[in-house]
């Protein structure tokens, strides 16, 4: 099982719209994939047409086991799963601080999901905190959306500067542009400064598009309802270079 968070200690990037179309496409490929929704505001599971519901809600999830395959629901997709979010995930922080081993208890939870599953992807809340040191022990790689503005660079410079200065592998860090309007100066310019400066980042990236703004209307993934569209090649390109990049399989690590 490859574990792949998407992940961004900064809101507005396109974290949503990326875990749901990439998902889609590995499990499109054949791999059984799970999408773990860990957002209070449970926007990848309204995505899906899942109902946000957790059994027993965060504490539940906290103990992991049954309580959480439970809460795992198909979707309208051959091989593609979801373990949907609700606003009591709001507490995670809260009460991943109270246990033991705070920082290490998301992995435990997924552990289980390995003989089941070849990717699990997490739709990740902004968040450094305990949930965000939690959600960095338990993936095998990270990947953040990068808008190419100054303040998006300077929230991706502080992720990799708490990385490197608590001990955790920047090395499985990987970033692409994200809601790229290469008619602006300005983004051309970041994202050739971006390139050469930081390692790590991917040779495509996801345009501003209304099509992918339709996901919300549509309530799939872009490659379902627009399968031809600039969106859902974007895509595409999008996870086959980070599967070069990482090389990764069809099937997993």
């Amino acid at each position: 099982m490859t574990t792949l968070a998407i992940y961004s200690n900064k809101g507005g990037v396109g974290k949503t719209a990326t875990a749901v179309n990439l998902s889609y496409l590995a499990s499109r490929t054949g791999a059984k994939t799970l999408i773990c929704d860990l957002d209070p505001q449970s926007s990848a599971t309204y995505y899906f047409r899942v109902k946000p519901k957790l059994k027993s809600g965060a504490k539940g999830f906290v103990k992991g086991g049954k309580q959480v395959n439970r809460s795992v629901k198909g979707t309208d997709y051959e091989n593609l799963d979801l373990l949907p979010a609700d606003f009591s995930l709001r507490n995670l922080d809260v009460t991943f601080d109270k246990l033991k081993r705070s920082k290490k208890r998301l992995r435990k939870i997924l552990s289980p999901f390995k003989a089941e599953y070849d990717f699990v992807f997490l739709d990740c809340p902004v968040s450094i905190s305990t949930l965000g040191e939690n959600i960095l022990n338990a993936v095998d790689t990270v990947l953040v959306p990068l808008i190419p503005t100054t303040l998006s660079v300077r929230t991706y410079g502080q992720l990799l500067s708490f990385c490197n200065k608590n001990n955790y592998d920047a090395g499985k860090i990987y970033t692409f542009f994200s809601m790229v309007d290469r008619r602006k100066k300005m983004h051309r310019e970041i994202m050739a400064t971006v390139s050469k400066a930081y390692s790590g980042v991917l040779p495509s990236f996801i345009p501003y598009l209304a099509e992918i703004e339709k996901m919300g209307i549509h309530r799939a993934p872009v490659g379902e309802f627009s399968p031809k569209s600039v969106a859902s090649k974007s895509y595409q390109t999008l996870w086959d270079k980070f599967q070069e990049t990482t090389h990764l399989s069809l099937t997993g690590k």
